[in-house]
């Protein structure tokens, strides 16, 4: 199959850890590239799971209420059978 060249502009860094990754793996970066080509045009999406770790409001407001009480265990129940948190629930 005949080849085409296709230039793109990467961060010189980057591209210096992605060709001694990929030269561990016994690829060239241009081999490397075209396998993702070849298996996001397979699979029909990006062949892995893109997402952002920066968690929302709520997230961050319980993550903030777990390090409070973390601090601070002597002040929040402990429970070691979950049909005794049950029962609290519906006291409530």
């Amino acid at each position: 199959m005949a080849k085409v060249s296709t230039n793109i502009s990467i961060d010189p860094t980057l591209k210096e850890k992605s060709v001694a990754l990929f030269s561990e793996f016994g690829l060239d970066l241009s081999t490397a590239i075209s396998l993702f080509l070849q298996q996001s045009v397979r699979e029909k999406r990006i062949p892995f799971e893109i997402r952002l770790d920066i968690p929302n409001e709520t997230t961050k407001e319980a993550l903030s209420e777990f390090e409070g009480m973390k601090k601070k265990k002597e002040e929040y129940k402990r429970y070691s059978k979950l049909e005794t948190v049950l029962e609290d629930i519906k006291k409530r």
